[in-house]
This record gives C-alpha cells, structure tokens and sequence, in this order.
C-alpha cells in the first residue's frame, strides 16, 4: 500500500489485528520492508504490525538527494499521521535504528518504548569518506557492484560460508535499490550526531540490540551508556543485519521487551 506524507509517496504494509498495540519497523540502508518479514510473521497475531520503505528505497518515492535524519524522521510522523496512529513501539537496524533513536529524541509523545539495532552515535571525517567513496562505485557501476563488499561487511565470513538462501534475498535488496536512494539516505549517514539528545531519551523506555560482530558494536555501547536506563541485548556471533541472521533470538528479544 502507498500513502503520501512529507511530500513522497511512502509504500508500506500492515499485519495484525485492528486495535492492537502498533508496533513499526524501520530498515536499514539498501534493504525493504521484506527484511522484517521473520519479524512480521512471528509479531503479527499481538501488535499491528507496520513496516514501510524508508525514503529512496523498496517501493517509496526516490526524489533527488541529498536526505537528512530530519527528512527521515519526518517521514515517519508523516507516515503516523497519515495512517491515524497517535502512539507506536518503533524498531530500527542500522539507519531505522539512527532513525528511532532521533524519534525518541524528538518526539517522545508519539512512542512508548524503543528498540534501536545494529548502529551508532555519530558519523565521523572517516564514515563519511567511506560514504562518498561507495556512491562515487555505484554512481560509475551501478548498485550491483555494491553488493559483494556489502554482504561481507554485514554478515560473519561463517555465516557467508554456509549460503543461507537469506542471502541472495538481501542481495536482490541491495541491487534494487534506487541509485538515488541510496546516495541520499548514505549522504544522511554521512552527517548525523545522536549524541547530544541521547541523555533527554525517557528512562527505561529504549532497548538496544547488536550483534558482537557488527562493526558498530563499540558504539552502541556507547549509546548504551549515554541513554538513561537502556538494555542492552548481545546477539552472540551475529554480523550488522542481526534479525535477517538470527531471526529468532532477534525477535524473542524485542517481544520480551515489549512484553517487560
């Protein structure tokens, strides 16, 4: 389904029960909405389930970048408002989890509790760099040539060995991705600090998720301690698409916390 809100056509897709608690997904960058589908599946007979496509990705409009964490925030109060929805639980990985945690900065009254995955405090000269240096290869050669070097960075060379079918899934997630959407959402990330809003986050309202072989491990710990009263939950072995890999412990842990 397609609702217009910020100014875009936003694509996304509701499971479970009218009237039950809302509970929205947010992806990470070059992925959709279908990378919560375990998530979906196993949260859909307690919570109204929302996953949409963050801007320039999936099915959601790709205008011309460069984006912001404040363009991608107001997508989702657009989203919310569009759909009706006073009140939420959020869960982010990667850009979803910069993405919630900004929303539980800015805007506390719209959500209840937190689950921010896989991600950091601030980018940095170093990151940036990095962000530049992919768009310049997928600008010259397009999204396919992203992928290889992607997939290794987000999962463990074990998990990689085994080829689990999930990954020619995120693969066909990377190369379908919108140019456009990519280099503007990677302009976001390229520019973006957390840290001074972290402490003003509602106490005991947020839950962390990572795996320990996810690169942005130091710094969710670092969010970790800069966040009152958070959780933090180790997925052991896991690389930086932590629900995609262990989709069930993944899940028990945000249910659990939801339930808490």
């Amino acid at each position: 389904m397609k609702t217009n809100a910020n100014g875009i056509s936003i694509n996304y897709q509701i499971d479970g029960p009218e009237g039950a608690p809302w509970l929205i997904f947010s992806n990470s960058l070059i992925t959709n909405l279908t990378m919560w589908d375990d998530q979906a599946a196993a949260l859909k007979d307690s919570y109204r389930v929302l996953r949409y496509d963050q801007r320039g990705h999936g099915g959601t409009d790709a205008p011309d970048g460069p984006y912001s964490f404040d363009l991608l925030v107001g997508d989702v109060i657009g989203l919310m408002d569009a759909l009706s929805i006073k009140r939420a639980n959020f869960v982010g990985l990667s850009m979803g989890g910069m993405t919630a945690l900004f929303l539980a900065e800015r805007h506390r009254d719209r959500f209840d509790r937190i689950i921010a995955c896989d991600c950091g405090p601030n980018s940095t000269p170093a990151s940036a760099q990095q962000w530049k240096e992919r768009i310049d290869l997928a600008a010259a050669k397009g999204m396919d040539a992203l992928a290889d070097a992607t997939i290794s960075r987000w999962f463990p060379p074990e998990f990689v060995a085994t080829k689990n079918p999930v990954l020619d899934k995120v693969r066909g997630m990377i190369t379908s991705t919108p140019f456009k959407g990519f280099a503007g959402c990677a302009q976001a990330l390229s520019d973006y600090d957390l840290r001074p809003g972290l402490a003003g986050i509602d106490r005991g309202s947020t839950l962390l998720i990572c795996g320990t072989k996810d690169p942005t491990f130091a710094g969710i710990k670092q969010i970790k301690e800069a966040v009152p009263g958070a959780n933090l939950v180790e997925l052991e072995g896991a690389g930086h698409i932590s629900n995609v890999e262990q989709p069930a412990n993944f899940t028990n842990a945000v249910r659990d916390f939801l339930k808490g």
